[in-house]
């Protein structure tokens, strides 16, 4: 009798250990669960559902023109091509990356401002917030051409503006090629700032620490400036970009190592917003697509693309990005990025 019931117990138990097998592999192909978000990430982060090896595009720097107004030396997105793609055509893209499960798309160039004097990509901006409802939009711009008229058009949609400034000082700003005749672009960072102010946008600085500007001092500067986030990027090399015989930039006088951006991190490690990046970090976190709406992988020191998105769409390209997703929420990729969920404190 013992060993008949002990037979039965031993079945009954098996038995759940094999409905759990069953439970667990159904999950795993049916991807119900993923890391995908740290210990610091914001409070509306959510668990993502995936399916394996699959990579959700959550953050895309959308590089929609190649067409600059300025000159930097280290530019690693030059003008190659004047290609922009159709204003129906783009939204058609970024409605597949909002269904692929993107969150948040950053708008970039090239200038962005230059097509349509900003109408292009105020036009994008506002078709990402009020259609597509992303939590997170923004654009990266060298602020020339930005003007308080924009704002009150469209920066009711905008949730983060970058302005990129490498010095605060006019001479060097010019010796890097970040400069239009006798325009200042300190001057109009100052006052982009307060347009921003203004018309509630988050405001954000990206500086490129290189050759010019690695012993520079600015902590006076973004304190009083007080962005909401100051990237501070090594200066990267991209073959075919500004390096090589078919680079329309060649950068490697702006070059610096890895103790000359290590000094200049040190210099102001007090600045509470400063978000570091180094070429180790930056090389292959970013999902990056080009004017033709293709990934663009970084791995080899190259931008080398898929095919676009609006050909076979999101999931196929993305596995040709080159997309290092750890290293995306390592170097802190994911942040608090709505400014419906931001303090803005001017």
């Amino acid at each position: 009798m013992i060993s008949l019931f002990m037979l039965s117990v031993m079945g009954i138990i098996t038995s759940f250990w094999d409905t759990m097998k069953l439970i667990l592999k159904y999950m795993q192909i049916h991807s119900f669960w993923s890391l995908g978000f740290q210990n610091d990430s914001p409070p509306r982060t959510k668990l993502r559902f995936l399916e394996p090896d699959r990579v959700i595009p959550t953050s895309v720097n959308y590089h929609f023109t190649r067409q600059c107004n300025y000159k930097c030396g280290f530019c690693f997105h030059t003008a190659k091509t004047s290609f922009v793609l159709p204003l129906e055509e783009a939204k058609k893209g970024l409605s597949l990356l909002k269904d692929a499960g993107m969150e948040k798309i950053n708008f970039s160039g090239g200038e962005p401002f230059l097509q349509e004097r900003g109408h292009f990509v105020g036009k994008m901006v506002q078709f990402c917030k009020q259609e597509l409802k992303l939590p997170s939009v923004s654009i990266v711009s060298n602020g020339s051409m930005i003007t308080e008229r924009w704002f009150k058009m469209y920066g009711e949609y905008l949730d983060i503006l970058a302005v990129s400034c490498d010095s605060f000082d006019e001479e060097v700003n010019k010796s890097i090629g970040r400069g239009q005749g006798s325009k200042n672009h300190v001057e109009k960072l100052m006052k982009i700032r307060k347009w921003c102010q203004d018309y509630n946008v988050a405001f954000k600085i990206n500086s490129v620490i290189n050759h010019f500007n690695m012993d520079e001092d600015m902590s006076e500067q973004i304190a009083q400036i007080n962005p909401i986030r100051w990237k501070v990027f090594q200066c990267l090399i991209i073959e075919g970009e500004n390096c090589g015989q078919d680079a329309l930039r060649q950068a490697e006088k702006f070059v610096i190592s890895k103790e000359d951006f290590k000094n200049f991190l040190n210099r102001h490690k007090d600045i509470k917003c400063l978000v570091p990046e180094s070429n180790e970090q930056m090389r292959d976190s970013y999902l990056i697509l080009d004017e033709y709406m293709r990934f663009l992988d970084c791995r080899n020191g190259r931008k080398d693309p898929s095919k676009s998105i609006l050909d076979v769409g999101v999931e196929n390209a993305i596995k040709f990005s080159g997309f290092d997703e750890k290293m995306f929420f390592k170097r802190g990729g994911k942040y608090v990025w709505s400014k419906a969920d931001l303090k803005l404190d001017w």
